[in-house]
Formats: C-alpha cells, structure tokens, sequence
C-alpha cells in the first residue's frame, strides 16, 4: 500500500437526462464533498475518471482523491480500479457512496463489504476488483410505490416532496463520508445508520 489517502467514489450515470435522477445521487454526495473541498472536476491522468485531490474533514483534514466515473453505472468497476491502481490503495481504501432501494428516502446505512443487492454498479465493481471487501455509504431512495418498476423508478428524477429534502438528505450523506475518514466506521455508523 503505497496511498495514504482515501479513494471516495460516487456512482452515477453521466449526462443531463440522468443527472438529477435517484440513480446518481452518489454523484450529488460527491459534488458536495468537492465543494466542501474545494475543488474542480478534471479528467484524471488514468484517462477513466473524472477526479479531484484534496483534504476532507476537520483540518487538517485528511487526504482523499474524489472520483466519478465518466461511465454508465453498469460500467463503475473500469474507473473505479483505474484510481486504485494509479495511487497504490487496496479496496480496504476505497468508499463507494450509491443509491440504495432497500434504505427509506432521506437515511443512510454505512457499511464495509457486502453483496450487490442486484445494484449493477456494486456489481461492476465487484467484478472488476474481484471484492466486494470496500466502505459503502448507501443512500437511501426507497422503493418504488406500487408496481413501479425499478429501473424506471430509479432513472426517474426525485419528486417535488423529496427535492425539498434533497439538499439536507445529500449533506447528511456528505457528512457521513467526513466522518468515516475520521472517525473510523463504528462512529460513523453510531452516528448516521437510523
């Protein structure tokens, strides 16, 4: 391990017609936190992502390289392990922050490893680094009401009565990711897994 930062990734699909979707509230959490660190987006020397490096958290903060793949969510796990590669981290350095249907609109689950739950990002990922062994922040969107489909209801945009939620719900999230950097994933989940 030659990093001695952190890898945090959003997923999301690239594009207008996804970006303020349920799908890419990943992107909407990385975002934040590249506002928070001050940064812009620039294509990343690997050529796969988009990136910023930086601080995060209480100074002086610790380091971290903020990620979004240029790439449709299916296809998160090409990017994702071009930026591990590129700095000498291990998954145990990377946090992925994705939407999460079997969390309720507005909470979050922090956790480290796990399955896919049939999130074809967390999928991609999974295949391409052979793990699933990395920190997850889940960002809940909720299930569809009725007999919604899932697809359709995760590339939909966030209702009128979420939206007005939306930026408390992405900061929280935003806040979780700080937290884990530095206070360790106990705390975190202590704090933020309701």
């Amino acid at each position: 391990m030659t990093y001695d930062g952190w890898i945090v990734v959003g997923l999301g699909n690239p594009g207008p017609t996804y970006a303020a979707t349920r799908h890419n509230v990943g992107y909407l959490v990385v975002d934040e936190l590249a506002a928070r660190m001050g940064g812009s987006w620039r294509t990343h020397k690997s050529g796969r992502a988009l990136a910023i490096e930086g601080r995060l958290g209480d100074p002086p903060g610790t380091r971290a390289v903020l990620g979004r793949g240029g790439c449709y969510m299916n296809e998160s796990g090409g990017p994702i392990r071009a930026l591990l590669s590129f700095y000498g981290a291990d998954p145990d350095q990377l946090i992925v922050i994705h939407d999460e249907l079997d969390v309720a609109y507005a909470d979050l689950r922090v956790k480290h490893g796990g399955g896919d739950n049939g999130h074809n990002g967390l999928k991609s990922i999974r295949e391409v680094l052979g793990t699933g062994d990395y920190y997850r922040v889940r960002v809940g969107i909720g299930r569809p009401p009725g007999r919604q489909d899932m697809a359709d209801f995760v590339l939909r945009q966030f209702s009128s009565t979420e939206r007005r939620e939306l930026d408390l719900h992405v900061q929280r999230a935003a806040d979780a990711v700080e937290s884990l950097l530095t206070g360790g994933l106990e705390e975190t989940q202590n704090l933020y897994n309701r």
